[in-house]
């Protein structure tokens, strides 16, 4: 399963977007109140996530083929579901919890 996306939770967007641009030396591809994404060259997705929990730090979702089933077998496994699957304009994403509790992601694309 290849790193898909890293998402930051970020406060301010406009100051994290100015930030992140200089950093990856690209501008977004996205731009949007609820999310900006870059797609850096020879890296994952970085998104920038206002609505998210910056105490909890980054999420790094890989890609999968069938989220459901791969959701299932990580419970199986010991993780515990932080979000179910849920779709975010096309794509869907869940967030898990290793034993220990550390966040993790798991990004399924749209239908083609």
């Amino acid at each position: 399963m290849p790193i898909r996306t890293i998402t930051v939770p970020v406060k301010d967007l406009d100051a994290a977007k100015a930030l992140y641009t200089r950093l990856l030396g690209v501008e977004p591809y996205a731009d949007a109140p609820y999310y900006v994404g870059f797609r850096p060259e020879g890296g994952p997705e970085l998104g920038l996530d206002p609505h998210g929990d910056v105490t909890a730090g980054p999420v790094v979702y890989w890609h999968v083929d069938d989220i459901r089933s791969e959701v299932a077998a990580f419970l199986a496994a010991g993780a515990t579901e932080e979000y179910a699957v849920h779709d975010v304009g096309g794509p869907l994403i869940a967030t898990l919890r290793d034993p220990d509790g550390n966040r993790f992601g798991l990004y399924q694309a749209p239908p083609t």
